[in-house]
């Protein structure tokens, strides 16, 4: 039967022999085996004269890059990054992953149209998709120069839009964090935190152990909440009247008890109650984006501490939550206490003195600025009062022609001689904002104004004397808080702490706000004395 062409054909072959008990010889018996020539053997160990070695990569073919739906976007993105189009109507436009190739002739124009208007800062109406597909430009680095700029664009984009679209807070925060991370961007996570409350968990605890490390003062109410045992949402106070001032001030007194810490004791809260070692944290960039991932990566891993998780700094906090309500319900005229509200007599004393100078300065400026008597130039007025009564007394001249001389003058001494407020109302002149008198200053008063200076500029704690010469500087309330934190205390507290001393001494503020009283910038030269 012919196999050819069939499947293969095993035969299998029996060999028989009627001898037995045959040993096998030993490996070392040569006997049977016929030796080689050694011309034979150096035929053998020849190699062939051209050897061709086939590898398997040699016969791979070279495979072009992949192109993704991704990459593709990224690519027409740059092309149409300086895209305009002239005004135009808008038109309705709806997409899940909204990309230039969905759209229509007439949405194409009003997008462009649209995003020029966004980049000059105006937020036309227009439909979610546009506002996705102008995000995505950003997240994958179309649209700006600089990284902070992107920021800034994405920042301003959500918060023109968020209230119009809800679903804005439930991407565009995630997003934006992982802009952050990505270009390693030194910005504050709270507002992140505060709109968007299922990224509170990391981001949350990123933020904090930011602010109490290096920043306490940009503390904030929704990433303090975390460190809290107490849910203050649940508060009658905080759910009626009192939740803006609670969301103002618990976070001042967080910042406050801080720097009281740091000068009483040498160490900030977090390093009185450090947290745990960082956990690294894999977290995936942009998802639910059109993202070309070989812009950033898949992933990036973040050292996140878990600072909310110190037993004791949490407990803290959490009677701060509690103190703070009950000093503002006590402000406010709420009904009803917190009980067993425990913390050191002087931070209750501290935060006491500091919430109730916090609320006479907001009535204040309910009412308008106060009338506040000016001591020094109450003084000044007297005795250039009894100087013009001087003046005006004079002898009747024992001449007559020299009497009519005097009246005929039109330059006589005593036009000079009387000051020009004296036409004006010596009462509205004491409450005034003080001016330079148009009356000549006699050497013995300036000396006076310098001895004052001076004394003020001596009585001034070091601490003091640095924060109003930084104020006077571009960007002074930064180095004032930086100095303020690095002092143990707060702006505020420095600046009426300068005030009152400048009262007693100068009769007047010195510092207006946040800035230095023009009238006593001479004092600046008597501080580096």
């Amino acid at each position: 039967m012919n196999n050819e062409g069939k499947l293969p054909h095993f035969t299998e072959l029996v060999w028989e022999s009627t001898e037995s008990n045959v040993p096998i010889p030993p490996r070392e018996a040569t006997g049977n085996v016929q030796p080689q020539s050694a011309a034979a053997k150096m035929k053998k160990k020849e190699p062939p004269k051209e050897t061709v070695q086939l590898q398997l990569w040699d016969m791979e073919e070279k495979q072009e890059p992949v192109t993704t739906t991704e990459s593709q976007f990224v690519h027409r993105a740059r092309e149409l990054a300086e895209q305009r189009e002239a005004a135009t109507l808008f038109v309705p436009f709806k997409s899940y992953w909204p990309t230039y190739g969905h759209m229509t002739g007439a949405q194409y124009r009003w997008y462009f149209f649209w995003r020029d208007e966004v980049r000059h800062g105006r937020y036309p109406k227009t439909d979610l998709s546009y506002i996705f597909l102008h995000v995505y430009e950003l997240i994958n680095g179309v649209g700006w120069e600089e990284p902070q700029e992107g920021y800034r664009q994405l920042s301003l984009l959500w918060e023109a839009y968020r209230d119009q679209y809800k679903r804005l807070d439930q991407y565009l925060g995630g997003w934006i964090a992982d802009f952050i991370f990505v270009h390693k961007l030194d910005v504050p996570l709270s507002g992140i935190v505060a709109r968007t409350r299922g990224l509170a968990g990391d981001l949350a605890e990123l933020e904090l152990m930011r602010c109490l490390t290096t920043a306490p003062e940009q503390l904030t109410f929704a990433v303090l909440t975390v460190m809290s045992d107490y849910d203050i949402s649940k508060s009658k106070f905080y759910t009626g009247e009192g939740k803006a001032a609670a969301e103002c001030y618990i976070p001042q007194v967080v910042a406050l008890i801080d720097a009281y810490v740091a000068r009483k004791h040498g160490s900030k809260l977090v390093e009185m109650f450090p947290p745990g070692p960082p956990v690294l944290r894999e977290r995936y960039l942009f998802r639910s984006a059109v993202y070309d991932i070989s812009l950033y990566g898949y992933s990036v891993l973040v050292p996140v501490v878990r600072i909310s998780k110190s037993p004791p700094l949490r407990s803290l906090i959490t009677r701060l939550f509690r103190l703070t309500e009950n000093k503002l319900r006590e402000l406010m005229g709420f009904r009803g206490r917190l009980k067993d509200v425990k913390v050191d007599a002087d931070m209750d004393e501290l935060v006491t003195r500091f919430l109730k100078r916090e609320f006479r300065k907001a009535e204040q400026a309910g009412k308008g600025p106060a009338v506040v008597i000016d001591k020094r130039k109450l003084e000044r007025l007297e005795n250039d009062s009894e100087i013009v009564r001087t003046l005006l007394t004079i002898e009747e001249p024992e001449d007559s022609a020299e009497l009519e001389d005097s009246e005929n003058s039109g330059d006589s001494e005593l036009d000079y001689a009387v000051p020009s407020f004296i036409e004006e109302d010596p009462i509205e002149e004491i409450y005034a904002v003080p001016e330079t008198l148009s009356v000549p200053v006699s050497p013995a008063a300036a000396s006076s104004t310098d001895n004052e200076w001076e004394a003020f500029a001596f009585v001034l704690t070091p601490l003091q004397r640095q924060a109003v010469s930084a104020l006077a500087d571009e960007d002074g309330m930064k180095a004032v808080q930086k100095l303020a934190a690095a002092g143990g205390t707060m702006p505020e507290l420095l600046f009426d702490e300068i005030n009152e001393l400048a009262m007693d001494m100068l009769g007047d503020l010195l510092i207006d706000g946040e800035e230095l009283t023009e009238e006593f910038m001479p004092v600046l030269q008597y501080l580096k004395r």
